[in-house]
């Protein structure tokens, strides 16, 4: 039987206030798309694909507009994991640990986890797709280490085991049982149902589901439903649509589990569509935004759906960010924050509630991105000591050097695709000091990845220098940049051809 929340227990927001009673906690389900900017979801106005489930959770909740994630991978899932931007967590960069591990990983016994405070709050916690900032082979239980009852996780890519590359087709994927090759399956569905089962197992308790699905990510493959599709624009669509298709899935399993009325669902991505396809908007040209700072590569799908909890068919502009979601979903779950380590997010439940059009925030950001990080003898560490940055308001958005000095401004209602440089404008200067006013408060100097080492294996890549050697932007010393710049997109009279 279906649980009703009666309205009188979604009480008034405030930090550290229970919004549910202790057998009325919403389940959560965080899906975290790779690599989709809007100019692939329809709902937001693409015009070269459908993406019909997308479309149904946006017109049945709430579609938000303005919701910055960090612009690569690696940044981005840290800073979900942590509430924390990335000057504070370390992971300013992509670091492959797998890959190139150097004794560097995602240390459960020196940051914070999202699904640790979720467990803290009695949820059943459960994740699966994609991880990378662990190496399995090394830390074989590391995911329970972190917070999560249950996992199935496609390893990433594993020096020295090629079978380990494939996260689609025949993919190689680790849970408790170990790691192996499932031939002949297709990785998404693999996850979509082992996470169903985990619903159907734990559906009487409070749920945390993470799913940081692989999906649209390269390399470029046929899905189960387009197993004809061909060359790189068609193969993308498909991974999208595919993208769309196991979503539609995890909502039917809801639904038929009957605890819907008692779930909130949330869709977004990591960070923008890779840089080598271009979508259209509006007959725009789009191209992929991901590793850049413009509004392509930051500012993603975000959809929240929640029959009887969230509100129907709205729209909302409210700024928010991927280190936000963090303290919101302990709102949500009545889970009381740690008065330490340092939190960055800001909770924005009473928004998802509909109880407020606004959240707290007066401004965003996002940095970071790229594979700017090397090992030295010291460790993992990021390439400049003060990474550049955005930081955006309701209209404007400023652009930080690694000199830690405003150098663009843009005005977000005029010039969406960012292409006229506002900062010598003297009546523009209180907009220029008061998005510049965060970075004040702000580390002077980016921490680099917080962890212990691990034993050195076969496969860690080289030490590059000594520490600081290989480091650029010291403090005094003379920067050369050159922030993003009309990478968002560009004016064409018709439709891009294929």
């Amino acid at each position: 039987m279906a649980r009703c929340i009666p309205v009188f227990l979604l009480l008034f927001l405030v930090s550290g206030s229970t919004l549910f009673s202790a057998d009325e906690k919403p389940n959560i389900i965080f899906i975290l798309l790779d690599d989709l900017g809007k100019e692939w979801v329809s709902c937001y106005g693409a015009d070269e694909i459908e993406t019909p489930v997308f479309d149904r959770l946006a017109a049945e909740g709430i579609r938000f507009e303005n919701f910055y994630s960090m612009p690569q991978c690696t940044p981005t899932r840290v800073a979900f994991l942590t509430g924390q931007y990335p000057f504070r967590n370390g992971w300013v960069n992509h670091w492959d640990v797998p890959r190139w591990g150097g004794g560097c990983h995602f240390d459960s016994s020196k940051n914070p986890s999202i699904a640790r405070v979720m467990q803290s709050a009695g949820y059943k916690t459960a994740v699966a797709g994609k991880w990378q900032i662990n190496d399995f082979r090394v830390e074989p239980e590391v995911m329970v280490k972190h917070g999560f009852d249950d996992y199935c996780m496609w390893t990433g890519y594993e020096a020295g085991n090629p079978p380990s590359g494939n996260r689609y087709w025949d993919p190689y994927i680790h849970t408790r049982a170990g790691s192996r090759t499932y031939e002949g399956e297709f990785g998404e569905d693999i996850f979509a149902d082992f996470l169903i089962d985990f619903m159907k197992q734990n559906r009487d308790e409070p749920m945390f589901v993470y799913y940081p699905m692989c999906l649209p990510h390269t390399p470029f493959v046929t899905t189960p439903l387009e197993p004809e599709a061909e060359g790189k624009i068609g193969m993308h669509k498909a991974m999208v649509r595919y993208a769309d298709h196991v979503v539609g899935k995890l909502v039917k399993a809801i639904e038929e589990l009957e605890i819907d009325d008692h779930t909130i669902l949330i869709v977004t991505t990591d960070n923008g569509t890779s840089g080598s396809i271009s979508g259209t908007m509006a007959d725009r040209l789009v191209r992929g935004g991901k590793t850049k700072t413009t509004e392509n590569g930051i500012n993603g799908p975000f959809i929240v759906y929640g029959p009887g909890l969230v509100p129907k068919g709205k729209v909302n502009h409210t700024l928010c960010d991927v280190t936000d979601l963090l303290p919101t979903f302990a709102s949500l779950g009545g889970a009381k924050l740690p008065e330490e380590p340092v939190f960055d997010g800001l909770s924005f439940a009473d928004v998802i509630l509909g109880k407020s059009e606004a959240g707290p925030r007066e401004w965003s950001m996002a940095m970071g991105g790229q594979n700017s990080a090397a090992l030295t003898n010291e460790g993992v560490e990021n390439m400049w000591y003060f990474r550049d940055r955005v930081i955006r308001g309701d209209r404007y958005k400023l652009w930080v050097s690694p000199a830690r000095e405003p150098v663009k401004l843009i005005d977000l209602s005029k010039d969406l695709f960012e292409e006229n440089n506002l900062i010598g404008n003297t009546g523009l200067q209180s907009v220029v000091e008061a998005l510049f006013a965060p970075v004040a408060d702000q580390l002077t100097k980016d921490n680099d990845p917080i962890y212990l080492p691990l034993a050195p294996q076969p496969w860690d890549v080289k030490v590059k220098a000594a520490s600081g050697e290989w480091k650029s932007g010291r403090p005094g010393s003379e920067i050369t940049y050159t922030p993003d710049s009309q990478s968002a997109g560009k004016a064409h009279k018709g439709k891009k051809k294929e």
